[in-house]
Order: structure tokens, then C-alpha cells, then sequence
């Protein structure tokens, strides 16, 4: 493989694009190749792609699609022609191999721009049933790169490959579960639910939680509430010593090690990072999904035996407290580990990899 060469990675806009996109380079990097990532202007990549720095990042507008019959589709248009132009600058000036998109409508202008420079271009959708970004991106792709076998069907015109979704590195080799319940002042023989509400928030699933906890004396729990949820769910567990809440968390292999059980929201990325370290978890899917998408990834894992499927609306304190105290349970827990465990897709980022290579030969 060529060391001036460079594969492009488009990933931005969430972390569920974000770090299987980080997976993607690492992975590439480590086989002797260039990697370049490129993320949105907004915070959350900043932030999220702060701490991978043995990586190149380069930022790129966003672009979001309006209603098709919007008035704002005309500087939509505007802008995705100007984001285009500027991608096929990037992809000249590194050289780049190949461009694959992790999903999402940051990954539309940089695939259509290296297709129209003929090169090998992918994408890749993490979902049980994709977006409409990923649908329209995969026109100009040479194949589409799928999380989940429940997805091909999506893609009837497209050569599709189950690649699995892939896993940042840090997540394969996890700390000691007493080194990670010292991080946050956790006790490491206590059972520890670990509560996400994902990017998008999680409000009243936080209230849920604060109230619950109430009735599980003999469980802690580790909290991430996202920044703009922080003070107020503190404000509501008060000074409960087992109860801690994070705003932010830059370190979750370490929360996966303390931790016993999650209760969270089933995007694609966090299941599969959920799998890949065996943790069986109540899902609650985000109730304003596109497409109620993510109802659909937790189908796949709730009937594989791997999780249990809650809808917000269904979920009372008091059913959400039965819920983990059975979940918990010695037979129950093991039966849902192993399941959640055989979900798990290890060579992902390396069969994303030989895919890449392949088409890149050919050409």
C-alpha cells in the first residue's frame, strides 16, 4: 500500500458516524496506509475527536436536507455544490484513494466528489433500516458497506456487503473493573447500571432513572446525561453516593468495564459497541428517530435475546424498576450477556478494509 496515498473517511455530524469512522482509520493506519477523517463544524465532533490525535481531521460543512418541496432547497442546493467543490479540492490535494462515508448528509458530498474523480467510493449505514442520506449517497457508490443483514433489502439496485459495524480500538482491550470504579468513585463489587441517553437526549428516560434508583438500594449507577441535562438530574438524585452523573464521558471503555447493565437508546453505534463488550442493556428507542429507525435496531437485538424493548411511552418508574431487577437476575443476565456477546462483528473495520483494497485494485 502506498504511504502517499490516502484514504478519506467522511464521518461527521454524530458519534454514531464519528467512531466507526475513527475504527475505519485506525484500522487502515495500522495495515501501513494515510487516513483522513472528515468531520462537521459541530461541537460534538470537536470534541469527540479530540483525544485521536495520531489522526487527521479536516472539517466540512454539514449539509442537512430539507423537505423536498422547501423553499430552503435552493441554498441547500447551494451549499452541497459548494461542499462538493471543496471536497474534490481535498481529495486532490491528499491524494486520496478512496472515499468511504460513514453515514448521514456529511457523507454525501465527499462520495459524489470522488466519483466524479473516478474513484472507488463507498458507504456505510449502521442501521437496521437506513436513512435516506445513505438510499441517495449509495447511487454513485461501487458497493454499500451494512452493519446488519436487516438492511440489504434498502438497497435492491446496489452491491451490498455485511461488513458489521467497526469498533474504535480502545473498546478491545478494557481496563480492570477496579481501576475504572476508582475513575468515579464506584464501588467494584456493587452491581452498576450504566444509563446513555445518546446525542440526542434522553429527558424524561433521565427523570425515569433518577426516580427509579430510589428503589434499587443494593445497585449504583453511572449516568451519562449529555451537557445540557447534567445539573438538573444532580439536582434530582441529590447527594446519593451511588448515584453518578457525567456530563460528558471521553472514556468509555472504562465505563463499559464498571459497568453491569445499560439502559439507553439503540443507535447502531451503541449496540454494536454494547456487543462487542458483552453488555446486555434495556433499550429505549429515541421516540423521534427518522423513520423510527432506531425501534428497528433494537428489534434486531431484543429478538436475537440479546436486550429487552421498551418503548419511552410504555415506561413508568415503577415497571422500568421490575424491568432491571429481572434483568439482573443470575440466568437472565448470562443468557442476555452470551446473546449480546454473539452479536458482535470483531473483523468489522478489517472487512470494511478488504473491501476498499479490492476495489481499489481493480481499478
Amino acid at each position: 500500500m502506498s504511504d502517499s496515498k490516502t484514504l478519506v473517511i467522511a464521518c461527521g455530524g454524530t458519534g454514531g458516524h464519528l467512531f466507526p469512522g475513527i475504527a475505519v482509520a485506525e484500522a487502515w493506519e495500522a495495515s501501513g496506509g494515510n487516513a483522513l477523517l472528515l468531520i462537521s463544524e459541530k461541537k460534538v465532533d470537536a470534541q469527540a475527536s479530540s483525544k485521536y490525535g495520531g489522526l487527521s481531521f479536516e472539517t466540512i460543512p454539514a449539509v442537512a436536507k430539507p423537505s423536498t418541496f422547501s423553499l430552503k432547497m435552493i441554498p441547500f442546493l447551494m451549499k452541497l455544490w459548494k461542499t462538493d467543490r471543496k471536497c474534490r479540492q481535498i481529495l486532490k490535494k491528499h491524494n486520496a484513494l478512496s472515499v468511504i462515508g460513514m453515514g448521514g448528509f456529511t457523507s454525501l458530498p465527499p462520495v459524489h466528489a470522488g466519483h466524479a474523480l473516478g474513484l472507488p467510493v463507498f458507504v456505510h449505514d449502521s442501521n437496521a433500516l437506513p436513512g435516506k442520506a445513505n438510499r441517495l449517497t449509495a447511487r454513485w457508490c461501487d458497493a454499500v458497506l451494512l452493519g446488519l443483514e436487516a438492511a440489504v433489502s434498502y438497497f435492491p439496485k446496489s452491491t451490498c456487503k455485511v461488513t458489521g459495524t467497526p469498533v474504535r480500538k480502545e473498546l478491545n482491550t478494557l481496563p480492570s473493573r477496579e481501576d475504572a470504579a476508582r475513575k468515579w468513585n464506584l464501588d467494584p463489587a456493587k452491581k452498576t447500571l450504566l444509563i446513555m441517553g445518546g446525542s440526542q437526549g434522553a429527558k424524561h428516560l433521565n427523570s425515569l432513572m433518577a426516580e427509579a434508583s430510589q428503589q434499587l438500594p443494593d445497585v449504583q449507577f453511572l449516568h451519562l446525561t449529555g451537557a445540557a441535562d447534567a445539573e438538573r438530574v444532580k439536582g434530582l438524585v441529590g447527594d446519593n453516593p451511588a448515584y453518578t452523573v457525567v456530563d460528558f464521558c471521553d472514556d468509555m471503555a472504562a465505563a463499559f468495564a464498571v459497568s453491569d447493565l445499560a439502559i439507553c437508546r439503540s443507535g447502531a453505534s451503541s449496540l454494536t459497541e454494547l456487543a462487542h463488550v458483552g453488555m446486555p442493556a434495556l433499550l429505549v428507542p429515541y421516540p423521534y428517530a427518522a423513520d423510527d429507525h432506531q425501534t428497528k435496531n433494537a428489534e434486531v437485538f431484543s429478538e436475537a435475546g440479546a436486550c429487552l424493548l421498551k418503548q419511552e411511552s410504555d415506561l413508568s418508574t415503577e415497571n422500568l424498576v421490575e424491568n432491571i431487577k429481572s434483568m439482573l437476575q443470575d440466568g437472565v443476565f448470562a443468557d442476555m450477556q452470551r446473546k449480546m456477546q454473539a452479536m458482535a462483528v470483531p473483523d468489522a473495520a478489517q472487512k470494511i478494509i478488504s473491501v476498499v483494497e479490492e476495489a481499489i485494485d481493480a481499478r
